[in-house]
């Protein structure tokens, strides 16, 4: 499930937890774990769940589900930035991409993480949820956009450990601002592996007293 970018959960990010939390338990949603980055805002949405659907299940913290830095990809792009003042939205969303383009190209190494090791690492927490639950088991992982953005493109794209993840950052890039916080993605793990069945789903959060957004 994508939580956005939310440091912490506001009123509004309590209510689309809670809209959630009834959705999950609409549809018989029963995990036999749980599992979430560590980051604040992925905590309480665990733990308002908890307190919505009612599940027992044990709860796992595992980095790997962990958004990228957003701070230090647009932080290495500053050097480029000319002229003065303050950038009009045109210019801003313009610097935005520039900075997305250059820490996906994998022509530069003044990252703490590269692009590949943010595919790679975010697959292996994948690969390693399916193998927790098998088959015939249920996890709900609680992480952000861009793991969520990633895996959806991985899976499209019939991506590979092996292969080159920039041949995918224009997917990723289109697909990460897009995810809704609380939307749920859903994949299975079958004969042939793990597969995409649904992505960014978010019609709960148009059920409510009021538009959540």
């Amino acid at each position: 499930m994508g939580r956005g970018r939310r440091r912490g959960a506001d009123p509004l990010g309590w209510e689309q937890n809670r809209l959630l939390g009834a959705a999950l338990t609409a549809r018989g949603v029963v995990p036999d774990l749980v599992v979430h980055a560590g980051g604040r805002m992925h905590r309480e949405t665990v733990e308002a769940l908890a307190v919505t659907c009612g599940w027992g299940a044990p709860v796992r913290v595992d980095e790997r589900w962990a958004d990228y830095d957003h701070g230090e990809v647009l932080r290495a792009h500053l050097p480029t930035m000319v002229g003065g003042g303050d950038p009009d939205p045109q210019q801003l969303q313009q610097w935005l991409q520039c900075a997305m383009m250059r820490w996906t190209s994998g022509d530069h190494d003044d990252y703490d993480e590269s692009f590949a090791a943010f595919t790679r690492r975010t697959r292996a927490a994948l690969d390693d949820a399916a193998d927790r639950v098998g088959r015939t088991g249920t996890i709900v992982v609680v992480t952000s956009g861009g793991p969520v953005a990633w895996l959806t493109a991985a899976m499209v794209g019939l991506w590979d450990s092996r292969s080159d993840p920039a041949e995918l950052a224009g997917a990723w890039t289109r697909l990460t601002p897009v995810v809704v916080s609380t939307s749920v993605t859903k994949v299975t793990v079958g004969l042939r592996g793990v597969r995409l069945v649904s992505f960014n789903e978010h019609s709960h959060l148009e059920t409510g007293p009021a538009p959540v957004c």
